[in-house]
């Protein structure tokens, strides 16, 4: 008998093996079914009930189909609803993500995962939660030389300061963004990284050469709100100074800002700890004293440690999707910039609001000390030189 489930175990479908063992078991009468299980391995369940199948006593499967409706494992998201939310926040503060690639890494193994996924009331062993991580767009990664500023003793606790920040200002209801300048573009028929769908033999032509054309080049700032999942972006065509990032801001806030949040009251803006909103330019708090003065509201913020922009989350939240969305399309015009950023969404609500500034921003402007002392900014305990907060002028 043994021999004959071997041979039978591959040439049936999953249930017409069944209803065989739960014959054979059936005609055998008394310890049928022990035998049965002896000599194929199959659970004494899954005989009992093959025989209650050819009774009538149970439902059987539709026809075409292997197994009842609602059948098999369930997955353990649709069996343990808050499971995904709950491993999303565990590992919100330890994602990484390359601004140019979707898929992101966490710091956190899933050993670690299922502990504290245990310790909330989740089940959930390994095998699930590496499904899960596969599912939300997380790889695996190895090592990679890349100078991260971790000489800096106090990066991790940084990270874990801006963590809790966001966390306290979206429970008051106040607005949190973050911000930053993309790669800066040329405009024209130039390559554009990426591949899209043509005609055999039929791909665009571009420009040979990338040097820099009449039209010059686009630098697209943005501006990330965490709550509400959308985004601006600011097109310059001259330079990317501090005054063209906080006046990024004040447009966002102008347009979209002041609209989602009419009782804000304060600010919070998390940087890169370089570049036009670096945490050593001075040009950058003067301009958001000007800011904050303009619209009442105190700006606090924190800069991610040196060498860490890609921790930021307007990188892989905000960025990465922009270039996924005009992958393999020359940005002809500046029109053509403004038009793929605007059409730019993803299936979990990402919208995004572009608009054009034209304005000369000029480099290299001073900022003298008596004028940074006039800046009403109060320092943090803990870094206060990268986490400061700015208070109007009454």
């Amino acid at each position: 008998m043994e021999n004959k489930y071997e041979l039978l175990s591959d040439k049936l479908d999953e249930r017409a093996y069944r209803l065989v063992l739960a014959a054979d078991a059936y005609a055998l009468g008394r310890g049928g079914i022990t035998a049965v299980h002896n000599y194929s391995g199959m659970s004494r369940v899954t005989i009992t009930n093959g025989i209650n199948e050819l009774l009538g006593k149970t439902a059987t499967a539709e026809k075409g189909r292997v197994r009842k409706v609602g059948g098999g494992r369930q997955k353990a998201v649709s069996a343990d609803a808050s499971l995904l939310s709950d491993l999303q926040k565990l590992l919100e503060s330890c994602t990484r993500g390359d601004p140019m690639c979707p898929l992101l890494w966490t710091t956190k193994s899933v050993r670690k995962l299922e502990l504290e996924l245990f310790r909330l009331g989740h089940n959930a062993k390994r095998t699930v939660i590496n499904k899960l991580l596969w599912s939300l767009g997380y790889s695996l990664q190895g090592n990679c030389k890349t100078n991260e500023g971790g000489d800096n003793p106090y990066r991790e606790e940084q990270f874990q300061y801006i963590n809790a920040s966001v966390k306290a200002f979206q429970k008051q209801g106040q607005p949190v963004i973050s911000v930053d300048c993309k790669k800066h573009e040329n405009i024209g028929n130039y390559k554009n990284n990426g591949k899209e769908w043509n005609q055999k033999r039929n791909a665009p032509q571009v420009n040979v050469y990338d040097f820099v054309g009449e039209e010059g080049k686009a630098l697209p700032y943005g501006i990330y709100d965490l709550a509400n999942n959308n985004g601006y972006m600011n097109i310059g065509v001259t330079h990317d100074t501090a005054e063209f990032a906080v006046e990024s801001i004040r447009r966002w806030w102008s347009s979209m800002g002041k609209v989602q949040y009419p009782g804000a009251s304060e600010l919070y803006i998390t940087a890169d700890g370089g570049g036009s909103n670096g945490s050593r330019v001075r040009l950058w708090k003067t301009e958001l004293q000007r800011f904050s003065t303009e619209t009442g509201m105190k700006i606090t913020v924190s800069h991610y440690p040196p060498g860490t922009s890609k921790w930021n989350k307007i990188e892989h939240r905000l960025f990465s999707i922009i270039s996924m969305n005009w992958r393999g399309k020359p940005l002809e015009t500046l029109g053509t910039i403004v038009n793929l950023i605007s059409n730019t969404t993803t299936t979990t609500g990402l919208t995004i609001q572009c608009d054009t500034d034209k304005t000369q921003y000029e480099t290299g402007k001073k900022v003298t000390d008596e004028e940074l002392k006039k800046v009403n900014i109060i320092k943090n305990e803990f870094m206060g030189k990268w986490n400061y907060k700015i208070l109007p002028k009454l």
